[in-house]
């Protein structure tokens, strides 16, 4: 049932009843705030004009007539022009009775539309670190609420796997690395090219210098770095294919999907489709000749090809350089051409940081000049930076927080603090293996997701894995503990199918609860905002251990109330279980 539907009825009744029928008129009726008695209140100020009395006289009025119609209404309470509905205890069993018996409660009816949702994107010169989880963590949990919200979501992955910065770390590594492999070293492939892209930027910074030191500008020193100049000249035989650049582009770039590959599955993320960077650049190459013939696009004196938009409070934008090399632009003119017409999408949705707003203003901008209308179904889930307590990570100089070392690391502190805590007790080595696993990832995840996306964020692993507090680790442990209720419910024979219809008031704010999950789920997707969901469960597991702290479910007297308990915490269980998943993070059933 549509809660705020039924009562939308009920007062369209009572408000004809008294003052005849409404003509198009629509009720404003909202949810009750939380300072005031009542759950559902009805706006009476328009309906002024049909009652001819005060805002209260009109309020009470209306109250009277629903309470006298509608046995659910227990009571009525008005405030000025507002008219607070209480609805009594047996209604909210009975939408217990209907959440109880739906396996899939909170999952959406399809909508019929087809989203593709890209998140990661990484470049191959390095290996994925902290940003990248903030960034994977926030694709995948979106796609997983669009999916429960009712849409087809493709999830997919581009890899920046062309361009100079991925020549920087080939050439270092034809350099400076005497042939070190991933077998050789010991060394996670993804770690190794990005050990090499860190040894370019120290040898290019002592060539500055050395230029400087002999006469010439900061920008003529970087410009004329004979190692960067090398590298311009390595991407010019990519792209015409240099046999000996190709097989080494090849080789580094495997190193790195495998090691890329390591991380996502531990990470938990997974994607549909994967699209790779130098398998659209050419498309897009191609759509900026026909921007150029059309003239939409314009070519200056050093052959680069530029687009104009200044008219429109934006600047001019490179779409080729005047040696024919493509930059990031061009491929992604490529890429959305190619899925669009590939997926038939309604949507797409980039989830990429927020120093790429203007890129993505640009690129719906460009789209729509060339003539493509689906260019109005982008979206770019622009999102902050991840910070650390002792500043902000630079890739180049390798002062970034590595993501295999800190999934690892997290699930080492989850063990320690869970053992330190006892909640490791009667798990077998195996078992603790496991939910320390679930714990330091579910810490991390929740963490991060908690946070709005558009927020930058302060990451404190320690503070993460606490079992007090909006953390993920006391989501998981509220489910482990009402697993535990489960087991020894089972064990006693309790007859949880026993009908019973007195509900206290603590059950029908939990019952309240259980009822926000399908607009809590419809909220998060369509704000993109994975925060929303984290913040249900957390209210919805506090609320939770708070009535269990006050009431008793298994030793409670009377059968059928006790049934009645076990039942409602087993569907606060699954509906904490189910808003857990959408941010993919799983829960344990012992801890």
């Amino acid at each position: 049932m549509n809660i705020e539907n039924f009562i939308h009825d009920m007062a369209v009744r009572a408000v004809e009843a008294l003052y005849g029928k409404l003509e198009g008129e629509q009720l404003q009726i909202q949810k009750t705030r939380k300072e005031f008695e009542g759950d559902y209140t009805l706006v009476v100020f328009p309906l002024l004009r049909r009652s001819r009395k005060s805002p209260e006289a009109t309020a009470e009025e209306i109250g009277a007539r629903l309470k006298a119609d509608n046995a659910e209404v227990a009571s009525c309470n008005v405030v000025k022009g507002f008219l607070n509905i209480s609805l009594d205890a047996r209604f909210w069993g009975g939408r217990f009775d209907e959440i109880y018996s739906q396996s899939d409660y909170g999952r959406h009816p399809s909508t019929g539309r087809t989203v593709m949702i890209e998140y990661s994107s990484p470049n191959t010169n390095k290996p994925l670190h902290l940003g990248h989880i903030r960034n994977n963590l926030l694709g995948y949990s979106v796609a997983r609420i669009l999916d429960a919200a009712g849409h087809h979501v493709i999830k997919a992955n581009l890899v920046n796997d062309r361009g100079i910065h991925i020549c920087k770390s080939m050439l270092a590594w034809k350099l400076y690395g005497n042939g070190e492999t991933p077998e050789s070293s010991g060394m996670k492939g993804d770690h190794l090219v990005g050990k090499y892209y860190v040894e370019f930027d120290k040898h290019y910074k002592e060539q500055i210098k050395e230029l400087m030191a002999a006469g010439k500008s900061e920008e003529e020193a970087k410009k004329n770095a004979p190692i960067m100049l090398e590298a311009q000249a390595m991407l010019r035989k990519w792209e015409a294919k240099e046999p000996e650049t190709y097989a080494l582009w090849e080789k580094m770039n495997g190193w790195v999907y495998e090691g890329f590959d390591v991380t996502y599955k531990a990470m938990g993320v997974d994607f549909d489709k994967v699209y790779y960077e130098s398998q659209t650049y050419l498309l897009g190459k191609s759509i900026v000749e026909e921007g150029l013939a059309k003239g939409v696009f314009f070519r200056k004196d050093d052959n680069s090809v530029w687009i104009d938009l200044t008219a429109d409070g934006l600047d001019q934008k490179l779409l080729l350089r005047g040696d024919g090399t493509s930059v990031y632009i061009t491929q992604d003119l490529g890429t959305a051409f190619r899925r669009f017409e590939d997926n038939r999408l309604d949507d797409m949705i980039y989830v990429v940081g927020n120093e790429q707003n203007y890129h993505f203003q640009v690129l719906k901008l460009i789209l729509k000049k060339l003539g493509y209308d689906w260019s109005d179904n982008i979206y770019h889930l622009s999102y902050g930076m991840v910070e650390l307590p002792e500043g902000k990570m630079k890739s180049r100089e390798g002062t970034v927080v590595d993501a295999d070392d800190l999934i690892a690391d997290m699930i080492r502190t989850a063990r320690d603090m869970s053992a330190e805590l006892g909640k490791l007790d009667g798990c077998s080595a195996e078992e603790a293996d496991a939910v320390s696993a679930m714990v330091g990832l579910g810490a991390l995840k929740y963490f991060i997701l908690k946070v709005d996306p558009k927020k930058t964020m302060l990451f404190d692993p320690r503070e993460s894995i606490d079992f007090n507090g909006n953390t993920g680790p006391f989501i998981q442990y509220t489910h482990a503990r009402i697993c535990s209720i489960m087991r020894k419910a089972a064990e006693a024979g309790i007859d949880t199918s026993l009908v019973c219809d007195a509900i206290i008031p603590a059950e029908v704010e939990l019952i309240k609860m259980l009822c926000d999950y399908p607009a809590a789920v419809a909220s998060a997707s369509e704000n993109f905002a994975p925060s929303i969901i984290a913040n249900y469960a957390y209210d919805l597991a506090k609320r939770f251990n708070g009535y269990y702290h006050d009431h008793s479910i298994l030793r409670e007297e009377n059968p059928a109330v006790c049934a009645m308990r076990v039942r409602l915490a087993a569907t606060v269980a699954r509906t904490l279980k189910s808003a857990m998943f959408l941010l993919g993070i799983d829960v344990p059933d012992r801890m």
